[in-house]
C-alpha cells in the first residue's frame, strides 16, 4: 500500500501553492496597492518640480545645502545632506519620507497576508488544500519585495523624466526600495511572534520607529565637511535601515556597495521569519495570549469600558514612542541658534519652518510640533480603524445584539480616542518642555507653554478623527484605505506642502495648514473654532450613517 507524503514534509513541498497564494495576495491588493504605490510616485515627483522650480541655480542649491547641513531640525525631518547638486537636494528632501513610507506600506502589506490570514480563519482553510507550510510567509514577502521593487523602478522613471541623471536616479529608487524590503523581513518575524495581526503591526512600527530615531539621532550629531554641504553620519545611522537608504547618497556618492546591507539583513531576518514559523501552530504566534482574569471588571460589559480594553495597548505604545522622541527634539533646542546661525537662506528656512518669526527655537518647536501632529493623526486613524476591525471579523454583530445601541458603542471608541489626541499632545508639550527646560533650567515655564502650544493642533487632529469616522460609517469597505489617504495628503500638503512649493489653494486642504504655528506665532481662537466645528459636524454624520447601514464583514 503506498503513502501520500505531506507537502510539509518535504523541503519543496514546504512552499507548494505559494505561486497561487501570490495571485491571491494581488487579487487582495489590486486597489489597495496600486494607490499605494500611486501616492509615493506622486509624492517623488512632486518633490523633484519643486527643487527644480525653488532652487534652479547652483548658488541657490548651495545654500539651501548648507543650510540645511548646520540645522539639526532639517535634518530630523528631512534627512542626509550629501552635495548641493539638483539631484543631491532632492534627495536630502525625500530619502528618509520616502523609505519610511515604503517600510509602513511593506510591514502592513506583510502582516495583513499572514497573521491576519490566521487571526481570520483563512490560512487555515488554505492550508487545507495542498499548500506547504511556509508557503503564506513565501508569497507574502514575494508580493512585499515585488511592490518595492515596482516602487524603486517607477520613482527612477518619474525622476529621469524630470531631467535628473540616470546613474543617481537609480540609486535612489534602489535605496528606497531596499528599506521597503528590510522592513519586509522585520514584519516577518513580528507576524510569527504574536497571534493578532495588530500587536504584529505595533511590534513591525515600533521598529519603524526605532529605525527613523536612529537615524535622526545619527543625522544631527554627525558632522559637517565639503564647506558644508556634506553631512557626515553618527555611528547610530548605520544602525537603521533608513539610515542604509541615505548612506547610499544618490546623485553624490551613489554607494552601490551600501545596498548590500539592507539585503543582507532582510536575508538574515526573513530567515529567521521561516525558522519560527516550524515553531508554532497555525493561528497561534511564539508568545503565547496571557489568560485574562477569572472574573471581568463591573466597566467591562458597558461601551466605554469594551472600547478602553480594545484602544488601551494602542494608546500606550504610541504615548511612549511620543515621548521619546519629544525628549529627544527638546533636548537638542537649546543648540538651533548655534547651528543655523544667519543668514537670509536661514531666515527663508525659518518662515517655511515657523511661521515666519525671527526666533529660531520657536521656529523649531513649530516644526516639531507640527510633525509629531501628524504622528499624533497616525494614532487616531489607527486607533479608529479597530471599529471596522471588530465589524469586519463578526465580533460586533453579537455586541450590538445586547442593549448597546449602535451610536453608544461608536462614540465609546471616538470619544475615547478624541481623549487620547489629546492625552498625546499633552505628552509631546510636557516632554519636550521638561527636556527643554532641564536644559535652560526653567522646567515649569516651558513645560507650561510648550504644553499650551502643542494642545494647539488637537482641533486639526480632530478634524483627521472625525473623516475617518465618516468613513467607516458611510463606506467600511474602503475606510482603511480612505483614512490613510486622508493622512497621507495632510503629510503632503500641509507639513511638507511648503517644502514643495505648493500652491497655497493645494495646502489650504490639509487642517494643519490652518493651525497657528505657536509659538513662533500668536495663537488665534477663530481658525481653531471653525476646525472644531468642522470636526464635530463630520463626526456626527459618521455616526447617523453607521446606525443607518447595515453590517458587513467583506
Amino acid at each position: 500500500m503506498s503513502t501520500v507524503t505531506a507537502p510539509e514534509t518535504t523541503g519543496r513541498g514546504q512552499y507548494a501553492g505559494t505561486a497561487r497564494l501570490v495571485r491571491l495576495a494581488l487579487r487582495r491588493d489590486r486597489i489597495q496597492l496600486p494607490v499605494w504605490l500611486l501616492a509615493l510616485v506622486a509624492l517623488q515627483a512632486f518633490s523633484a518640480s519643486s527643487v527644480l522650480g525653488l532652487y534652479p541655480t547652483e548658488p541657490d542649491l548651495h545654500s539651501f545645502a548648507m543650510a540645511t547641513a548646520a540645522s539639526p531640525v532639517a535634518l530630523a525631518t528631512n534627512g542626509l545632506v550629501s552635495g548641493y547638486s539638483a539631484g543631491a537636494v532632492l534627495a536630502c528632501q525625500i530619502v528618509m519620507p520616502m523609505s519610511l513610507a515604503a517600510g509602513l506600506m511593506t510591514t502592513l502589506l506583510v502582516v495583513r497576508h499572514t497573521r491576519q490570514n490566521e487571526e481570520t480563519g483563512r490560512a487555515e482553510l488554505v492550508e487545507a488544500a495542498v499548500v506547504g507550510r511556509k508557503a503564506l510567509l513565501t508569497a507574502a514577502l514575494v508580493v512585499a519585495v515585488g511592490a518595492n521593487l515596482a516602487l524603486g523602478l517607477l520613482n527612477v522613471v518619474v525622476l529621469v523624466a524630470a531631467g535628473l541623471p540616470l546613474d543617481g536616479s537609480v540609486a535612489l529608487g534602489a535605496a528606497v526600495a531596499g528599506a521597503g524590503i528590510a522592513f519586509a523581513a522585520i514584519a516577518a518575524v513580528t507576524a510569527q511572534v504574536t497571534d493578532s495581526a495588530r500587536t504584529a503591526n505595533g511590534l513591525a512600527g515600533a521598529a519603524l520607529g526605532v529605525a527613523f530615531l536612529l537615524r535622526a539621532v545619527g543625522d544631527m550629531t554627525g558632522t559637517v565637511t565639503n564647506n558644508g554641504t556634506r553631512v557626515v553620519s553618527g555611528w547610530p545611522t548605520w544602525v537603521s535601515p533608513i539610515g542604509w537608504a541615505e548612506q547610499v547618497r544618490p546623485y553624490d556618492d551613489n554607494a552601490w556597495w551600501v545596498l548590500l546591507l539592507p539585503a543582507a539583513f532582510a536575508l538574515a531576518v526573513g530567515s529567521a521569519g521561516f525558522v519560527l514559523t516550524e515553531h508554532r501552530d497555525v493561528g497561534s504566534g511564539l508568545v503565547p495570549t496571557r489568560p485574562g482574569p477569572a472574573r471581568a471588571s463591573r466597566s467591562l460589559p458597558t461601551a466605554v469600558g469594551s472600547a478602553w480594553r480594545m484602544q488601551r495597548t494602542i494608546l500606550f505604545w504610541w504615548a511612549f514612542g511620543i515621548a521619546v522622541l519629544a525628549v529627544v527634539y527638546g533636548a537638542i533646542a537649546d543648540q538651533i541658534d548655534d547651528f543655523l546661525g544667519e543668514g537670509e537662506q536661514v531666515a527663508d528656512m525659518m518662515e517655511q519652518l515657523g511661521g515666519g518669526t525671527t526666533d529660531m527655537i520657536d521656529a523649531y518647536f513649530a516644526a516639531i510640533f507640527g510633525m509629531m501632529a501628524i504622528a499624533v493623526a497616525g494614532y487616531a486613524v489607527q486607533a479608529l480603524l479597530r471599529m471596522r476591525g471588530e465589524e469586519s471579523s463578526g465580533r460586533l454583530e453579537p455586541v450590538l445584539a445586547t442593549a448597546v445601541s449602535r451610536p453608544r458603542w461608536m462614540l465609546a471608541h471616538v470619544g475615547l480616542v478624541t481623549v487620547g489626541i489629546v492625552v498625546l499632545q499633552a505628552l509631546t508639550g510636557a516632554a519636550t518642555g521638561l527636556a527643554y527646560g532641564l536644559v535652560t533650567e526653567d522646567v515649569p515655564g516651558k513645560v507650561v507653554n510648550l504644553t499650551g502650544a502643542a494642545l494647539v493642533f488637537v482641533p486639526a487632529i480632530g478634524v483627521v478623527a472625525a473623516l475617518v469616522a465618516l468613513s467607516f460609517g458611510g463606506a467600511p469597505a474602503w475606510s482603511a484605505g480612505l483614512s490613510w489617504g486622508v493622512l497621507a495628503l495632510c503629510l503632503i500638503f500641509g507639513f511638507l506642502g511648503p517644502l514643495l512649493g505648493l500652491p497655497q489653494v493645494v495646502r489650504d486642504v490639509s487642517p494643519f495648514t490652518h493651525v497657528p504655528a505657536v509659538p513662533a506665532a500668536e495663537a488665534a481662537a477663530a481658525p481653531l473654532v471653525w476646525l472644531t466645528m468642522i470636526a464635530v459636524v463630520v463626526g456626527a454624520v459618521g455616526v447617523v450613517l453607521f446606525r443607518r447601514r447595515d453590517l458587513t464583514n467583506s
